[in-house]
């Protein structure tokens, strides 16, 4: 397809997210999970010529449909329900956080990035903190939080680089996830950590219905705070504060006003469909030619990094008496995001750990933004 097919293009994007939710339903496909599916599918699709590498459509998803993907997801993120729901949960995704953050520092610390993302205005050490902050965002929130990141630094400018980090980030993350779900059946490490109790069910609440109004209101929603935190922005801080910004408005208003999630029923499941188109458009991008090229150093970099990080959660969650199935659920909510934590949750009979799954990944979308801003900002 050319790039100027924008139907075409769009018609394949979101095709391959709707094959990737009928996979899902498969006993194979339960254990991928869809993301890595849609991901893998758009880079085979990409690779082999059948749609382009750039194209507007792409744009238009990167433009319109990232942004709001962010308050569609954290109008579920009440703080009080996360702390009392799900807080052994959340302290495995804080160690989790904690172990990205100290793998990317080292990363980047021995790693000689310089030869990567040339064709950007950054400076040689900006760079460097840029680099660090776009994987300390994905590794701590996924991909939601690697585009805002690409965007605040201005790595995307260097479409070469950013489509090999891409593939690097979609293959690496895809690897490490069929990694940590063997984990469990490794006897001797399941030793060492306490037994996580087999009779505990996911808790079950009323769910509101998803109707008409409630998508729309869920979209209207997500528009508007949208337009605020860039009118905010432009008046505050410029356009890298715009998702920073956002995420904060939309949190303060699912705390502040919890009923907001009843009456946008069916937002969270809209915004998982958009991400798949996301990260559909995002996987197109990754050219395999461009990251074998660069493959060695970025190899490198992403193995660093999740080798501290799945270090450091095993080894501080067994100080702290976490269960396995609580640490690999906080991994995978840290990597991947809030649509492949309970999946792997249920498809392993962790039912306990769905809702848990599900609420650190919207934490994750929250703090990926935050933290891999301030990475680069104090690099």
């Amino acid at each position: 397809m050319s790039p100027d097919n924008h139907f075409g293009i769009f018609a394949v994007i979101m095709s391959l997210s709707g094959a990737a939710f009928l996979l899902q339903g498969t006993r194979i496909g339960a254990q991928i999970t869809g993301t890595v599916i849609v991901i893998l599918g758009a880079i085979f699709a990409a690779n082999v010529g059948f749609i382009p590498h750039q194209a507007p459509a792409y744009d238009f998803v990167f433009t319109f449909i990232v942004p709001i993907l962010i308050p569609l997801f954290l109008l579920q993120a009440d703080l009080r329900r996360v702390i009392h729901e799900a807080s052994r949960t959340t302290m495995a995704f804080i160690i989790a956080s904690a172990g990205t953050v100290l793998g990317v520092l080292l990363a980047v610390s021995v790693l000689d990035l310089s030869h990567l993302a040339t064709q950007t205005d950054i400076s040689a050490t900006d760079k460097d903190g840029a680099i660090a902050g776009l994987f300390a965002a994905t590794y701590i929130g996924g991909s939601v939080n690697y585009a805002a990141l690409g965007e605040m630094t201005g790595l995307t400018t260097d479409r070469s680089f950013f489509s090999a980090a891409t593939a690097a980030d979609n293959l690496f993350s895809a690897v490490y996830l069929s990694f940590i779900a063997s984990l469990p059946a490794v006897s001797w490490l399941a030793r060492w950590y306490p037994e996580h109790p087999s009779h505990q069910t996911a808790q079950t609440e009323a769910t509101p219905a998803v109707t008409a109004q409630s998508l729309c209101l869920a979209l209207a929603i997500a528009i508007t705070l949208v337009v605020i935190s860039d009118a905010v922005a432009a008046a505050l801080t410029g356009p890298s504060g715009r998702y920073i910004i956002l995420t904060t408005l939309t949190l303060a208003l699912a705390t502040l006003l919890p009923q907001v999630r009843g009456f946008t029923a069916g937002g969270f499941e809209l915004g998982i469909a958009l991400s798949f188109a996301f990260f559909a458009s995002i996987a197109a991008g990754a050219d395999i030619e461009a990251m074998v090229s660069k493959a060695p150093i970025l190899g490198a970099l992403v193995g660093i990094l999740l080798t501290v990080h799945l270090g450091v959660l095993l080894f501080v969650g067994r100080l702290c008496r976490l269960t396995l199935p609580e640490l690999l659920t906080a991994s995978n909510a840290a990597i991947l995001g809030a649509t492949t934590a309970p999946t792997m949750a249920a498809a392993k009979g962790w039912h306990d750990q769905v809702t848990p799954g599900v609420l650190v990944g919207v934490i994750g979308y929250a703090l990926g933004t935050f933290i891999g801003g301030a990475v680069f900002q104090l690099w």
